[in-house]
């Protein structure tokens, strides 16, 4: 108990603190624009700022917002009852979905608590065996992993000379060329062709290394992992199940940005960018994604010509709508319903 509460202590005072810094970066530089524009700086607060940027953003689009993370979490519902099928439980959509907001509650004030809370929560109110529950999340999170490796080489496929267009900015126009023509860019891409013929020739020797022993072995888990999904009833329907969970994340993104005024007008492309930015924000742990989604959110954003307090605010508002709003009101409804929509269950064993 005493060390969940440290690691609480300490994640919350990571996040905490690059919240304070990205905070402090953008005053900072928006103090700067305000002796710029000869605003005087009693009139020129950041904080000021962000609420009056939270009074133009139009509502309906916040709703939009909410109802495709909502979808989302149907999609994520209905795929973990799938992968709980073969093992010969067949799980209530109910306690699969309200166990799913329960763990996104955990994960604001622990990251990575929420498979732990979601497995024990399912496995506690479904009589199996949390071993066994935990076991779907590997494929549950495996799924993701190649969703979110499809979403990047699209974001940069698509957007890959305006990233590399803004380094070139920042480096006084010294990168050169577009992103595929770059030969930075071209040399990694052919080291690496190389580098994979290379593992593929020498395999038999390379096989006999201990290092690439246990990578095999992470590979070869990671591939029984994906086969098992062929196995399923309908391994169509999963891989549906799998693409909609990201396409709704990515919905989110977008609805988030035609809701703030200073980000409306940008194109889906350019969402899909600001997307790919946000969701690996969520990756590096701190409570609910506090701090590091807003530092990337703000980067991303500046690939546009958003300007620093702007993606701020763009960054408060949709982490408010969804990590705040609806992920701590989707939690307290689920520690609330889960024991009275099991409590019939509970009374006959």
């Amino acid at each position: 108990m005493v060390k969940k509460i440290l690691q609480f202590l300490l994640f919350l005072g990571i996040g905490i603190s690059i919240m304070a810094w990205v905070f402090s970066s953008q005053n900072t530089a928006f103090q700067e624009q305000c002796r710029l524009d000869g605003t005087p700086a009693d009139q020129c607060s950041l904080f000021d700022k962000l609420l009056l940027d939270f009074g133009t953003v139009n509502l309906w689009w916040i709703l939009l917002v909410l109802i495709a993370f909502t979808v989302s979490n149907i999609f994520r519902a209905s795929r973990w009852q799938m992968l709980l099928e073969p093992m010969g439980y067949r799980v209530g959509f109910a306690n699969s979905l309200l166990t799913i907001l329960l763990g996104y509650f955990a994960n604001l004030f622990l990251p990575r608590m929420g498979e732990v809370v979601r497995a024990g929560s399912l496995a506690r109110y479904e009589k199996i065996p949390v071993e066994k529950v935990m076991g779907t999340l590997v494929i549950d999170r495996l799924a993701d992993f190649l969703c979110l490796g499809g979403v990047v080489g699209l974001a940069f496929l698509l957007e890959g000379d305006t990233l590399w267009a803004f380094i070139a900015q920042r480096n006084d126009g010294q990168a050169g060329g577009g992103f595929y023509q770059n030969p930075f860019v071209l040399g990694f891409l052919a080291v690496s062709a190389l580098g994979m013929l290379m593992i593929f020739i020498l395999w038999e020797k390379l096989a006999q290394v201990p290092l690439f022993q246990k990578i095999g072995k992470l590979l070869k888990g990671f591939l029984d992992g994906l086969k098992s999904v062929f196995k399923l009833k309908n391994p169509g329907l999963f891989l549906f199940y799998s693409v909609g969970i990201w396409v709704m994340f990515y919905l989110q993104c977008w609805f988030s940005l035609k809701a703030f005024p200073p980000t409306d007008q940008m194109g889906m492309s350019a969402a899909l960018m600001v997307f790919v930015f946000g969701t690996l924000g969520f990756v590096i742990p701190s409570p609910g994604g506090m701090g590091t989604y807003h530092a990337l959110c703000i980067a991303g954003l500046s690939l546009y010509g958003i300007s620093g307090s702007d993606g701020f605010s763009y960054a408060n508002i949709s982490f408010f709508a969804v990590q705040i709003f609806y992920n701590f009101a989707g939690g307290l409804l689920s520690l609330w319903l889960l024991p009275r929509l099991n409590k019939p269950k509970a009374q006959l064993t």
